[in-house]
């Protein structure tokens, strides 16, 4: 069973940074497609960020584009979300989603494309 887990989370002011990291000690990394989705209570989970295998193909969700970042260390087989210029509006149990993906280059941004996902770390944005 492969398990991601995620970490980093906590509460930071408006305003703020966070960089949340998710490992996944199964299988190959560099076989795995990751992304992070969110979910805030009341709502659906929703796409945030995807990054292919290699790390060179990318793409975040207009809500937070400009502000987040998508990475991955395969060297170290991790993944990461650099958050920036955090709102109240992130507030959210955040978590990283991995399945298999047979091209270096192709990221999966929908939820029903993960079959792999981690318990979730909570983000609070308040002052």
């Amino acid at each position: 069973q492969v398990q991601p887990v995620e970490s980093g989370g906590g509460l930071v002011q408006p305003g703020g940074s966070l960089r949340l990291s998710c490992s996944v000690s199964e299988g190959a990394f560099t076989n795995w497609a990751m992304a992070w989705f969110r979910q805030a209570p009341g709502k659906e989970r929703e796409f945030v960020a995807a990054i292919s295998r290699s790390g060179y193909n990318s793409e975040t969700a207009d809500s937070v584009k400009g502000r987040f970042t998508i990475s991955r260390d395969n060297a170290n087989s991790l993944a990461y979300l650099q958050m920036g210029t955090l709102k109240p509006e992130d507030t959210a149990v955040y978590y990283c989603a991995v399945r298999y993906a047979p091209l270096v280059r192709t990221y999966f941004t929908s939820l029903d494309q993960y079959r792999y996902w981690g318990q979730g770390t909570q983000v609070t944005v308040s002052s």
